[in-house]
């Protein structure tokens, strides 16, 4: 079988790896000329401009998630039906079922998480991949038909899947990546795959209060399950409460802001379906402080606190964060431009303005949110055109006092300054400690 892997990123080598040891004659192509002394002595190469050229000459093209499948199709108008992923060949050879698919625009990475690390601690063994951690493609030799598995997945993973988890989770849903997918309509069709070849045996759980996420799971012929709200994990009274059965009350949580209370009563939610041990749900959800770059307190210097929140790449994040740090804070905020609507993240900073003690707008998206603050009368922002985030820091520190927080939260990806928001995050840690 002559394969094509398309894309050589983290995905891309573990589809190297899989389809290897099956026999398969493989070709790695990738636009990164760059790569190539990534790849193995004895696999070909198509790089460069070129590099989805030619596709529909292999029996079998397993497409990296960045890549968009209708830029392939564009160059190779017979290749669709040849067209797979690492995540549907998982979903097709898993020796379990039991599997956990947890989708929508924010809080996946902290929702898989405290999943994953509720089931090892009610003792289920369990394996965490997908968009976070480890492709499971990698781990598939080491499963069995009693393990667990939890997928975070994106929309780029969803948008041509071919095959639904036993358990499908859909968070909130909102406006992101149109510079990738069509339109909103594409980016929620995407999304629905999740579900839509689920049985009546299967389990489907989204978000109350999101109609976006409602629609989504509505596509699932399973049992559909509402989370924030009965029969779901929900908060009343300051507690979390699922089945009658009270886990722990809302001030016990590590993790900030009342965002995140969806987060644990959607992780709550599908963690029940598995196991209804109260005490490892709390233990867990008591505990765990957070992903890396998610509302990451970084440190305090000289009474002033730092949050690094740069995973937030939309406004509605941006707006979760300016909820969750409470208190006088100076806001960094500011990236590359999607072209989102950001209507809603200038009325959220004017409705802030009394504990904002200064907004710094940095980034291509600088000069719109601009205009937007303009027009709802907040003005208390000034555009700060360094591409040092250093600078930008240490700008930031001179309107804050003791007592204050400092919080990088952009609302924008990072594509404009940064490699990532890894890279974002990182730099601004950095910057931190040179203070």
């Amino acid at each position: 079988m002559n394969v094509a892997i398309v894309g050589f990123g983290v995905e891309g080598k573990s589809a190297l790896a899989y389809w290897k040891k099956l026999g398969a004659q493989i070709t790695v192509c990738d636009q990164e000329q760059s790569i190539a002394s990534e790849i193995p002595e004895g696999i070909t190469s198509q790089l460069g401009l070129g590099y989805a050229q030619n596709l529909d000459q292999f029996d079998l093209i397993i497409r990296s998630a960045g890549i968009n499948p209708k830029q392939i199709i564009a160059e190779n108008p017979t290749a669709r039906d040849k067209l797979t992923t690492v995540i549907n060949e998982f979903l097709k050879v898993s020796p379990t079922k039991h599997i956990i698919g947890v989708t929508g625009t924010k809080g996946k990475g902290t929702t898989t998480t405290l999943i994953t690390e509720i089931l090892k601690a009610a003792h289920k063994p369990v394996f965490l991949g997908g968009n976070i951690g480890t492709p499971p493609l990698e781990f598939l030799p080491n499963l069995t038909e009693d393990s667990w598995v939890v997928l975070e997945l994106s929309s780029f993973q969803l948008t041509d899947l071919r095959y639904s988890p036993h358990v499908a989770v859909c968070l909130m849903v909102v406006p992101e990546h149109l510079n990738w997918h069509t339109d909103m309509e594409d980016y929620i069709k995407a999304k629905t795959h999740l579900f839509d070849y689920q049985s009546t045996s299967d389990i489907a759980i989204y978000y109350s209060q999101n109609e976006t996420s409602k629609q989504i799971a509505g596509h699932s012929s399973g049992h559909q399950i509402p989370y924030f709200a009965k029969p779901g994990a929900y908060v009343e009274n300051g507690q979390i409460i699922i089945d009658s059965q009270t886990i722990c009350a809302t001030s016990e949580l590590k993790l900030l802001g009342e965002h995140n209370w969806q987060n644990v009563c959607a992780a709550v939610t599908t963690a029940w379906q598995v196991t209804q041990d109260v005490l490892a749900i709390r233990s867990v959800v008591t505990t765990f402080t957070g992903l890396p770059h998610r509302l990451e307190f970084v440190s305090k210097t000289w009474g002033i606190r730092y949050y690094n929140d740069s995973f937030a790449a939309t406004p509605d994040a941006a707006i979760a964060a300016l909820d969750a740090i409470t208190g006088p804070k100076v806001m960094i905020v500011g990236g590359f431009d999607r072209q989102l609507p950001i209507d809603h993240l200038a009325k959220a900073l004017e409705a802030h303005q009394s504990e904002l003690k200064r907004v710094v707008l940095i980034g291509a998206s600088a000069k719109r949110l601009a205009g937007e603050c303009d027009k709802v009368g907040f003005t208390n922002y000034q555009i700060d055109p360094s591409k040092n985030l250093s600078e930008i820091v240490t700008k930031a520190r001179t309107f804050a006092v003791p007592g204050d927080a400092v919080v990088l939260s952009p609302g924008f990806a990072s594509f404009d300054m940064f490699k990532n928001f890894e890279d974002r995050g990182l730099q601004f840690k950095a910057a931190v400690e040179q203070l």
